[in-house]
């Protein structure tokens, strides 16, 4: 079992700085149900969109670290942003069997979802041609959308690791799976953001990321969330009035039953996210992630 509420850091127990680095991990999801969460389907869905979302957009955060990489005089920040690339190389790895070991096995073709965030993280979002000045400012804008990202990985970690999954009977393989990569998130949540503002940094850069990742990651969900619906045979067959009904209903008994996060609070968060003195380290509990990250039974499995 998984107990990770009851680890909130104290004075006592806060680990400090921790060093980052890639955990080799094995989750077996090979019998997990395509509803894994019970009796919460549309939640299920939803955040099964995330292994189709995550492993283009986590190989895109490694290159562009990469190409990031050089540029960097400041030997702590490199080594944080090296221990980054191989945390989100392995969320991308681990994400990728998931797809071809469980998704697909319950008959669900992520064929073109896939094809779409390849083409979007690749060639909108890949580097670009032009002069030496022009190829760095286009990294630094590109550095400051990967920290409006993880704003919202840390959130959805920080929510992952307080969520009721375990207590609503979520199968444990797929929730290891995720609270592990969400325990992650929450371990490095502040090194895109010293990356980006080891730059420039200014309350203008950060806006104009923020106003492009939200809307970003709402369209690039909701994209999911339809497709993986559109092959779901317990919800593929019904009207768009019952769908629409059914996913506000799902939402509103989900989030208060915990297995689902609050959009009120993700939108809060993202106006907290505009105030000067916002440190990303005011998300979550890094105590908190630790200790799950040791206790994780995928971990534990490899280790």
């Amino acid at each position: 079992m998984m107990t990770t509420q009851a680890t909130r850091s104290t004075v006592e127990t806060d680990p400090g700085k921790v060093e980052l680095h890639a955990r080799n991990v094995v989750f077996d999801v090979s019998k997990t149900p395509l509803h894994w969460i019970p009796d919460h389907p549309m939640s299920s869905n939803m955040i099964t969109v995330l292994n189709l979302l995550l492993p283009e957009g986590e190989r895109w955060f490694v290159e562009t670290f990469n190409e990031a990489l050089p540029l960097i005089k400041d030997e702590a920040l490199a080594a944080d942003m090296r221990g980054f690339v191989g945390q989100e190389a392995m969320h991308a790895e681990v994400h990728d069997r998931a797809v071809e070991s469980w998704l697909r096995g319950h008959g669900v073709d992520p064929t073109g979802y896939l094809k779409q965030m390849e083409w979007i993280f690749l060639n909108v979002l890949g580097p670009r041609d032009g002069s030496p000045e022009q190829k760095q400012k286009h990294l630094v804008e590109r550095l400051w959308l990967i920290a409006a990202i993880e704003h919202y990985t840390a959130l959805l970690g920080d929510f992952a690791l307080n969520c009721s999954w375990e207590e609503r009977g979520a199968d444990m393989n797929m929730a290891d799976m995720f609270i592990w990569h969400g325990a992650e998130e929450v371990e490095h949540r502040s090194v895109a953001h010293d990356a980006a503002a080891y730059f420039a940094d200014s309350p203008l850069r950060r806006a104009r990321a923020m106003s492009l990742a939200f809307p970003f990651l709402v369209w690039l969900m909701a994209r999911g969330f339809r497709f993986i619906n559109s092959q779901d045979p317990s919800v593929a067959d019904k009207s768009v009035l019952e769908k629409t009904s059914l996913y506000v209903k799902s939402y509103f008994r989900d989030s208060r039953a915990g297995v689902f996060p609050k959009l009120s609070h993700l939108a809060l968060a993202t106006v907290t996210y505009f105030k000067p003195s916002f440190v990303p380290a005011d998300i979550g509990d890094t105590a908190q992630a630790v200790a799950f990250l040791a206790a994780s039974p995928g971990a534990r499995r490899a280790a």
